[in-house]
């Protein structure tokens, strides 16, 4: 995935646990955020309150799930996701809905 959004022109960072996601955006603020909800350490929606006080401006948060559920779409609507995509996506489908969304 990383390839392919650097080849759409996308500067990328990854971190594969909350703790690394609270160190990647702290030493910058992304424009956007793919936030898968099952980390090794936590639910990846427990990031997003900890963004508000380091930024005005919220970054794109996209919620990637693997549950078609209701309920999990609403709870991601509601903790600020712009968007909510059920895994597995594919990249160029990924690409498309970032460029969208931060266009």
């Amino acid at each position: 995935m990383r390839i392919i959004f650097e080849a759409a022109g996308y500067r990328v960072s990854e971190a594969g646990t909350l703790a690394d996601a609270g160190i990647v955006t702290g030493a910058a603020m992304p424009d956007a955020i793919l936030l898968d909800l099952s980390l090794p350490d936590g639910n990846g929606l427990d990031l997003i309150p900890e963004l508000e006080p380091r930024t005005p401006e919220r970054p794109v948060i996209i919620a990637l799930t693997g549950r078609d559920e209701p309920e999990v779409t609403r709870r991601c609507r509601s903790s600020g996701c712009h968007e909510v995509l059920l895994k597995p996506v594919p990249p160029r489908e990924l690409v498309r809905t970032v460029g969208a969304l931060l266009a």
